[in-house]
């Protein structure tokens, strides 16, 4: 029985140690091709790498690059695997927040629950607003368009 117990055991750390691949939100090197990209259009910075897989089957890759800008405020940008720049997010106070979103969030959350904001930029040009909440111990980002409009709220893990 021991030795059956001792065979299982074995089997079992066997897969785990096979389990060591790189996971999502650990820290990575990118392909070269990512790290030219950023550096041609950040030069200078010094970003924390990061890899997600997203799609439909989470069968694409994007390279996530966080650093400090020149103002001290912290930015994100989000590559794919061929070096192509996704999206750019950026934190900025509430202040730079437009009224129509600002009156919004008054209305609907106390001034507490709002844990961050973020103007988002993708790779069609489009801008939207994204505003973490903190509500019922779970995290949702509510999303505003350009002109401060609501848009949705998503939930996030």
């Amino acid at each position: 029985m021991k030795n059956i117990f001792f065979a299982i055991a074995v089997l079992y750390s066997s897969f785990l140690i096979g389990q060591n691949g790189v996971s999502p939100n650990k820290a990575v090197t990118p392909p070269e091709i990512v790290v030219l990209a950023f550096q041609k259009e950040y030069p200078g910075k010094v970003p924390v790498w990061t890899m997600e897989y997203v799609g439909d089957d989470d069968d694409e890759i994007r390279y996530e690059a966080k650093y400090i800008t020149d103002k001290k405020t912290k930015a994100l940008a989000v590559y794919d695997n061929l070096g192509v720049l996704k999206a750019y997010e950026l934190q900025i106070p509430l202040s730079q927040l437009p009224q129509k979103a600002q009156a919004y969030l008054k209305k609907n959350y106390p001034v507490n629950a709002i844990t961050e904001i973020a103007v988002v930029i993708d790779d069609k040009s489009k801008t939207t607003y994204e505003v973490g909440i903190q509500k019922n111990s779970k995290f949702y980002d509510v999303v505003f368009d350009k002109n401060g409009g609501f848009d949705v709220i998503v939930e996030k893990d």
